[in-house]
């Protein structure tokens, strides 16, 4: 079984409803990435960060998968599928996709501010964290999220699984923001590579890449039919 890897950014899943962070009326234009998304912010005004992250995940909890997230799910049938995604959203997951690598953390679980290896995954029904929730350390739990600045845990584990790609996919992403956008550097030569996308992306290897200028709940299917058609 061939092994198909996926990365996945932002407008994936603004199809269902969540607001992406640099398109216009985009969440940039509410808040100031220092303030909600950076050590700095956290450090500045924790009640504000940590009411930021509570929002999204009320509207996270609002949202089910679109056809994006099902296609690459129904994916799991003919191919080893590895996502990737550059999300904090849990909608690949509830899309029903077994292997996802989350880059950029997850909104659905926060830390300890002192010990990374201190994870809790919340319950869909249990209140967000507030200042003074904290670790069995003592120390304050903060958003399970990679702010700008911080340094990407998960990047050396992403390399090594697009280093396996037979077929490579990239839905919903700019390809501007690193680490992320390097990962194509990663892939075997004789890969075959489709990027989904409404938008124009231009990356180093355009001339690799075939082109599915739709966003990814029409693209998703239109490369799920042609891939079972091979």
């Amino acid at each position: 079984m061939k092994k198909l890897v996926v990365l996945t950014g932002a407008g994936i899943s603004a199809e269902s409803g969540i607001r992406t962070f640099r398109d216009a009326g985009g969440l940039w234009e509410s808040f100031r990435v220092e303030d909600v998304a950076s050590p700095e912010g956290w450090m500045a005004n924790p009640g504000l960060v940590l009411n930021f992250y509570a929002k999204r995940r009320d509207e996270l909890l609002r949202t089910v998968p679109n056809e994006g997230h099902l296609g690459l799910a129904r994916l799991q049938e003919f191919f080893q599928v590895e996502v990737i995604t550059q999300n904090i959203d849990d909608l690949h997951e509830r899309a029903g996709s077994h292997h996802i690598l989350h880059l950029h953390g997850e909104l659905t679980k926060v830390c300890s501010t002192c010990d990374p290896s201190y994870i809790v995954a919340l319950p869909s029904d249990a209140p967000y964290i507030q200042l003074g929730d904290t670790c069995p350390r003592g120390c304050q739990l903060r958003p399970f999220v990679v702010w700008f600045g911080e340094a990407v845990p998960a990047i050396e584990q992403a390399i090594d699984i697009v280093r396996q790609a037979d077929i490579f996919v990239i839905v919903g992403t700019s390809m501007n923001v690193y680490p992320a956008a390097g990962l194509i550097h990663y892939l075997p030569q004789e890969s075959t590579i489709y990027l989904i996308d409404p938008k124009t992306v231009t990356t180093p290897h355009n001339q690799r890449i075939t082109f599915i200028q739709q966003p990814a709940s029409i693209g998703v299917p239109l490369l799920e039919n042609r891939l079972r058609a091979t």
